[in-house]
């Protein structure tokens, strides 16, 4: 691995290095101001993360095009013979972690895969069902308790669990840990969320991967969307999932054995994960929030291997119905990721484990710090700082941080349509799903630095349910939770106008969406208006998944 990082290290560094460097060309023309000297801090700062999501992105676009089996090049274990025909001999547990959830959605699809993985003979005793619920007392948890045990009494007694804890502490994490704990008689353990389908198929394989490497704690597959019944959904959902496969693979590319959990739709070796993964306290007692990162780095320094799949196929999950869903998912995500810094010097983590809870924080710690480049370049222009600026090379620097941004899903929608056999999604959908998320993109920007300054002076973040379904978005409301990104809108308008049209135009695909947050976010909310519930899309793995 150590030339695979070094040339990563270098990717990331030569990246990084001349998009700075053409930063000092652009904004020095003419002498310095004080708001082009913030520009071109803010610029260095973000830098090294562009470099990164660019490095990321040109490697996982070249193994998919270039290597014969991108799979198995990012994935050793699957260049071993036989391993796709071995018999199931592992015993699973399918474990679904639910919290005051609707479990007329939750039930079926658990149902329908606890009968496909039993229906062999030689597998029926393989695989059983556990339904871990933190749902507090009520009427909620009689329903909960009713439901699974409607589902129980379709199977041999014993193969469908439900528990549920009194109090849920350490939340996720907790209530996992807290089973394993009770209930060890499995080999490995399918973690799936409350809005997580898995096809048959797919676990399987899963297991099978898992039979043939003995040092692999964590199989992860990457996930696409299902049930989409809004425009943000499918659209973010299609970005989603081109974008990860690229990121996936050239991530996976570099760190080998040492790669990240995202915390569901991941196959886990229970004895290991008992063993080593196991949250440390934070300062206060605070529960880790982002658990998943943290354990697959405890599991790093223990020696067992955590591995990525970068492949969907029959691996789904629901996305955000709308932009606010997103937001409001965004705070308990932004809150665990900060809470990494308490953990950065401990020994007891691998150290690519703890570089990748760094680049868990960077995600929203450097968004201040992008999203700063429009106020600023804004103040710049109504000061007259930019009368110099030469026009081209700008727009040049400003189409790199783009391309940089953009490049693991720019690149994955390339795949999609030069790859060989059925078509996914055409060229008018992708173009739509990039003007969309260029929109989002600028509002989320926005949004997430009034949630980092929200953090800094100290409002706390919990673990609400999450919002799944489709619903109305009022526009009142909408309008009172969008306020901020509506006025920096306003304002930096405002102030590139003094300026003329060209500064006005420069900086519109950030500073629109702003202005009109509130129609795009309550219209791109509402339904697709489409039969299909997910935006069609080709399977990049071996096989198809039956839900395609």
């Amino acid at each position: 691995m150590r030339p695979r990082r070094r040339l990563m290290a270098a990717l990331v560094a030569g990246i990084a290095s001349g998009l700075v460097a053409l930063g000092w060309y652009v904004l020095s023309a003419g002498g310095w101001t004080v708001w082009e000297g913030l520009m071109l801090a803010c610029l260095a700062v973000s830098a090294p993360w562009l470099g990164l999501t660019g490095a990321t992105g040109l490697i996982g676009f070249a193994i998919r095009m270039r290597a014969s089996d991108p799979l198995s090049a990012v994935l050793p274990v699957m260049r071993q013979p036989g391993w796709q025909d071995a018999a199931i001999t592992a015993r699973t547990v399918i474990a679904v972690c639910v919290r005051c959830e609707d479990m007329r959605a939750v039930l079926p699809p658990l149902g329908h895969l606890l009968e496909e993985l039993r229906r062999p003979a030689a597998q029926a005793d393989r695989f059983r069902l556990a339904i871990l619920s933190d749902t507090p007392d009520g009427a909620a948890a009689l329903d909960e308790a009713a439901a699974v045990a409607s589902l129980a009494a379709e199977f041999p007694a014993g193969t469908v669990r439900y528990r549920r804890r009194a109090q849920n502490s350490g939340y996720k994490a907790g209530n996992l840990m807290d089973f394993l704990d009770r209930d060890a008689e499995d080999d490995v353990l399918l973690l799936l969320d409350a809005d997580s389908v898995m096809s048959a198929v797919a676990v399987t394989r899963l297991v099978r991967l898992m039979q043939a490497d003995r040092r692999l704690a964590i199989l992860q597959p990457t996930t696409c969307g299902h049930g989409a019944t809004t425009r943000f959904a499918r659209y973010f959902g299609l970005g989603q999932r081109h974008g990860m496969r690229i990121w996936a693979t050239g991530q996976a590319w570099w760190q080998g054995s040492e790669g990240a959990f995202w915390g569901h739709n991941a196959l886990i070796r229970i004895a290991p994960f008992r063993a080593h993964a196991r949250l440390p306290a934070l300062p206060g007692g605070e529960p880790i929030l982002s658990h998943d990162q943290v354990e697959a780095a405890l599991l790093h320094a223990a020696g067992w291997a955590v591995r990525v799949l970068p492949d969907d196929a029959g691996s789904f999950e629901r996305h955000p119905p709308d932009l606010v869903a997103c937001l409001d998912r965004d705070i308990r995500w932004a809150h665990g990721n900060l809470q990494y810094r308490h953990l950065l010097r401990r020994s007891d983590l691998g150290r690519v484990g703890r570089l990748q809870m760094v680049q868990a924080i960077l995600h929203y710690v450097l968004t201040p710090f992008w999203f700063a480049l429009l106020p600023l370049a804004a103040l710049n222009v109504a000061t007259g700082g930019s009368e110099d600026t030469p026009r081209i090379w700008l727009l040049v620097l400003l189409a790199a941080g783009f391309l940089l941004l953009n490049l693991t899903k720019l690149a994955g929608h390339a795949e999609a349509l030069l790859s060989p056999g059925p078509r996914g999604p055409c060229l008018r959908e992708m173009l739509r799903e990039v003007a969309v998320s260029i929109a989002a993109d600028a509002i989320m920007a926005a949004e997430r630095t009034w949630i980092i300054l929200a953090f800094a002076a100290g409002t706390p973040a919990g673990w609400d349910p999450q919002q799944r379904d489709g619903r109305r978005l009022p526009w009142g409301v909408t309008a009172r939770r969008l306020r901020f990104s509506t006025a920096i809108g306003l304002g930096s308008v405002a102030l590139l106008s003094s300026g003329g049209l060209f500064p006005v135009l420069v900086a519109a695909p950030v500073w629109v969406p702003l202005l009109l947050a509130v129609p795009i976010v309550v219209l791109t909310g509402g339904s697709a208006h489409d039969t299909a519930e997910d935006v069609p899309s080709r399977s990049y793995g071996s096989y198809q998944s039956p839900h395609e």
